[in-house]
């Protein structure tokens, strides 16, 4: 897989210019859609669960809370390969483009740690519980992949 890029700089050619502000990128491409669809029947969807199970005990002992989150965010790569993708936003500053990954203000750390505490930890098992049995179903795949990548905001009230 290749590195991953935070920053680029475009210095179009012939007065070209760059138009739009937001890009959608996947970084890495990952394997094709056969791999992933093997790997989801043959290690993909008992591994997910397992990775849940494991973020869930580590979350309980507070200390593992970074780890959960680490596998909790991995949960779609573990289920199909699938990479996150990133929302890139650009400036133009004379004929220089320069594009950076968007960052999202978050609400108040203490805010979601209360809510984390309160709520998001049993929301969040029961919305993984979900996401999980649709996975396995196949047909709900493509929901159960959609909520994978929604957990972070379902237990901290993360903003994408």
């Amino acid at each position: 897989m290749t590195p991953r890029a935070t920053e680029y700089t475009i210095r179009p050619t012939g007065g070209a210019g760059v138009t739009g502000t937001t890009v959608v990128f996947q970084a890495g491409g990952g394997p094709g859609f056969l791999v992933r669809a093997i790997w989801f029947v043959l290690v993909g969807w008992w591994l997910s669960g397992l990775a849940i199970a494991v973020a869930y005990i580590a979350a309980v002992t507070m200390i593992g809370l970074p780890v959960a989150f680490y596998i909790f965010n991995r949960i779609p790569l573990i289920t199909t390969l699938r990479g996150r993708t990133e929302t890139m936003e650009t400036t133009h500053v004379g004929e220089t483009t320069l594009i950076r990954a968007k960052t999202i203000r978050q609400r108040s750390m203490w805010l979601r740690l209360v809510y984390f505490v309160l709520v998001g930890f049993w929301l969040g098992a029961i919305w993984l519980a979900v996401a999980w049995f649709l996975s396995v179903t196949i047909i709900g795949l493509p929901i159960a992949v959609l909520m994978y990548d929604r957990t972070g905001g379902i237990m901290t009230l993360l903003r994408y």
